[in-house]
């Protein structure tokens, strides 16, 4: 049996960032395992230009970490110790992702330009275009594989294995003949993204799917489960209509199951419309604090959408309301589209103006926005929440760390691209505490027994789509309290006897079956924490409940779930650490640290 001091789940830039890292920091016995390395979302996600993140590195505008810290603070349910780290870590990290050749824009003198985004107060902002996370992962993945790091493929974990002293071991399968194989290790990273399974309409790439069950099912603790970002996106190609998408004014077209066409957003709203259109660009997540601003978009777009209509969005001609020229646009919208030398033609002719990559990757999936339409829909993109973790990013259990989207740092609100630097911070700071703290106890073998499953006529396809809906239905931004408690009953009783219940088709298929219970697992968790937040705080952050207001608008919380009977609990977030600083102070510290470790 192969045995490993770390195995790091997911071939992401959390994923690979943890292997690379911990390389660096001497230890070197790892391994990295993904279910296929060309899939998750790092790889193959992003938006019109793909935001990181990060600590304001240009101009004369002021910043320091502290600022930051407070900025990722304030969007509420986020602990101090992870918003005060990541605030540390992000230039770090980002010289990093530089020095790898991620192609960031600088100026001549090397200051590294910056833009604003959501819930950002400065313009600490930067991209290397649509595909910034696809940058990320090639860059890091080539230097994993240059370090010769062992790659272990197409094998999906299944179970995280767990003795009296932490983790033991994994469990996976091969993908292509269902194959079982055990894997020894003292510590596991877990990177695999969120769980992009559980809705109908969601963004996420159809190559992701997560894999936060296999925490759950090992006993770790969540947090915020019950807060995510919807948003306007395309469904053919999964995509975020965000930024300069939004920002040229596209037309927004209900199409009934007859043909009849309204733009229903100018016949709501009239001219007023076009600004709201306009501010989607850098507010896309639905915010209820935005419901009768930019979220009535989303709003308006799913109420059509229940009426049994289509909705598109149409690049190849104008809005009403711009009939008569630019002037009508409010005073935001004008001097955004002038100073970008836009105020002409149609939606994608300021497109190719603003932001031309946008139509290119649209062509590159066959889609032409010269005269294609977009079906979109309010989808989900992104969980706030995930598996709970320290200061390290290490769970509640001993050697089960968490990075990036799978980690729940995040809390209610989160400036745009933050998600990118917590994919490097996280990773890092969880390789830092690897290397430090050694494992020396000689461990036993992991133990694992494969659960009785069932072949025959799949219906993995069918339990899927009955969670999805079920979720999209009464659980996205709009959430029902009593839709939410009845899907909450059917899931626990289908999940609690899967296995029982589930039928793969044959062995090849019995990845997807664990799949289709690790998205039970989790959509479990999730309504658990969405009814306790639905009754102690109602209504914030992303979602209605009810379409009652908030409850509790001075608590800024966090929801843990325990995975015995899946309870949830409201408890207070802990503040921003103050650590020391004085110099001398942490000039000792390091000296007498370099000398314990020194061999």
């Amino acid at each position: 049996m192969d045995r490993y001091n770390t195995v790091i789940i997911g071939t992401g830039a959390a994923g690979y960032n943890a292997a690379d890292r911990l390389f660096g920091l001497g230890v070197k016995n790892i391994a990295v395992v993904t279910e296929g390395r060309f899939m998750g979302t790092s790889r193959n996600t992003g938006s019109d230009k793909q935001t990181y993140y990060k600590l304001s590195l240009c101009g004369r505008e002021g910043d320091s970490v502290r600022e930051l810290a407070e900025t990722l603070y304030s969007g509420g349910g986020v602990k101090g110790e992870h918003a005060l780290a990541e605030a540390a870590y992000s230039v770090r990290c980002f010289m990093r992702l530089v020095e790898l050749g991620v192609p960031f824009p600088s100026n001549e003198f090397g200051e590294y330009a910056g833009y604003k985004t959501d819930h950002d107060p400065r313009t600490r902002a930067t991209s290397a275009g649509p595909l910034t996370s696809k940058y990320m992962t090639e860059a890091l993945e080539k230097s994993v594989l240059g370090k010769g790091i062992e790659l272990i493929d197409n094998t999906r974990v299944i179970k995280i294995i767990t003795d009296e002293n932490g983790v033991n071991g994994i469990a996976g399968v091969n993908t292509l003949d269902g194959s079982l194989r055990l894997i020894a290790c003292d510590n596991v990273i877990l990177c695999t993204g969120g769980p992009a399974s559980i809705y109908l309409n969601t963004v996420y790439p159809e190559s992701q799917s997560g894999s936060t069950g296999l925490a759950i099912e090992a006993g770790a603790a969540l947090s915020n489960m019950e807060e995510w970002q919807y948003g306007i996106a395309s469904t053919g190609f999964r995509w975020n209509l965000s930024g300069t998408y939004q920002q040229v004014l596209p037309r927004y077209v209900s199409v009934t199951p007859d043909g009849e066409e309204t733009e229903f957003l100018y016949d709501a709203l009239g001219e007023r419309s076009l600004g709201l259109i306009f501010l989607k660009g850098y507010q896309w997540p639905f915010d209820t604090r935005k419901a009768e601003g930019s979220s009535m978009v989303d709003l308006l777009t799913a109420e059509q959408i229940k009426k049994g209509n289509k909705i598109y969005l149409d690049y190849t001609q104008n809005p009403k309301g711009l009939d008569d020229g630019f002037s009508v646009l409010p005073p935001e919208a004008y001097d955004y589209l002038s100073r970008s030398g836009a105020l002409f033609g149609r939606p994608v002719d300021r497109l190719k103006k603003m932001n031309s990559r946008a139509i290119d990757l649209y062509a590159s999936h066959g889609i032409d926005l010269w005269n294609d339409r977009l079906e979109i829909a309010v989808c989900a993109q992104h969980c706030n929440g995930g598996i709970d973790v320290d200061e390290n990013w290490q769970t509640s259990i001993r050697g089960l760390y968490a990075a990036g989207e799978a980690a729940g740092t995040f809390g209610v609100y989160r400036p745009g691209g933050s998600a990118l630097n917590s994919t490097q911070a996280g990773s890092l700071r969880a390789a830092e505490h690897i290397a430090r703290n050694p494992v020396t106890a000689t461990r036993s073998d992991p133990v694992f027994s494969m659960p009785g499953i069932r072949y025959g006529d799949s219906n993995l396809d069918e339990l899927l789509n009955k969670l999805q809906t079920g979720m999209s239905a009464c659980a996205d931004f709009d959430r029902n309290t009593a839709g939410m408690k009845k899907l909450f009953d059917e899931i626990c009783e289908i999940r609690n006897g899967f296995f029982g219940i589930a039928r793969a088709e044959n062995a090849a298929e019995t990845a997807e079956l664990f799949k289709v219970y690790d998205a039970y697992l989790t959509a479990g968790s999730v309504l658990s924490a969405m009814l306790t937040s639905a009754e102690k705080i109602g209504s914030h952050g992303s979602a209605f409940v009810d379409r009652k207001p908030n409850i509790d608008p001075d608590g800024v919380r966090m929801t843990r779930t325990i995975t015995e009977g899946t309870v949830s609990h409201i408890v207070p977030v802990t503040p921003i650490p103050d650590p020391e600083l004085w110099f001398e102070t942490l000039l000792e510290r390091k000296r007498v640290t370099d000398n314990d470790v020194r061999p």
